[in-house]
């Protein structure tokens, strides 16, 4: 099976190269969209694939992998649509869990529901650069590293911002706060 850095280069001369990294990345970048705007997921989507796949020359290797560059790609893509409807940013939210989860989940949902207005705010309130470096860590499944390369830190730099974004949600958050929220989000 090629890599992903191998279809992209191949997609140069090839274009049906590029097939397999839609059908590898299309679910985690949609899920990307749909957390951050829901309603228009589908369309920034599918930009954000005509821009990977126009801009795929453009990609480099000593920056991150391919799915970093995907996730930077479909960041330009969101700022774009923000943009075009004149707000600035979103307000991070977190995503809700499907009302079909099985029961031993019930009271994990319980707590995290209890504090998940203090979490929004939270989030909120953080600059922007360190909410997006926790939400694409925690949501999307990223390392620090392909994160750092989405928003286009060093590495080091990318874990410092994440060790205070932490911190910050610690802090609001207290020791009442379930685990799995202020705990290792990587």
């Amino acid at each position: 099976m090629a890599t992903d850095e191998e279809l992209l280069a191949r997609s140069g001369t090839d274009a049906s190269a590029f097939e397999p990294l839609v059908e590898r990345h299309s679910r985690a970048l949609h899920g990307y969209f749909a957390r951050r705007a829901p309603g228009a997921a589908d369309d920034l989507l599918a930009e954000a694939w005509l821009r990977a796949y126009a801009g795929r020359g453009t990609y480099d290797r000593a920056r991150g992998p391919v799915r970093a560059w995907l996730f930077g790609v479909a960041r330009n893509v969101l700022a774009a649509h923000w943009r075009g409807q004149e707000r600035p940013g979103a307000a991070a939210t977190l995503a809700g869990e499907a009302s079909s989860d099985p029961w031993h989940a019930v009271d994990r949902r319980l707590d995290a529901a209890a504090v998940a207005p203090l979490m929004r705010r939270t989030l909120a309130e953080l600059p922007a650069v360190e909410r997006e470096l926790l939400l694409l860590i925690a949501w999307e499944q990223l390392s620090p590293t392909e994160a750092a390369a989405v928003i286009g830190v060093p590495a080091g730099t990318a874990r410092s911002r994440l060790h205070r974004a932490r911190t910050r949600l610690r802090a609001a958050l207290g020791p009442s706060a379930p685990l799995s929220l202020t705990g290792d989000l990587a």
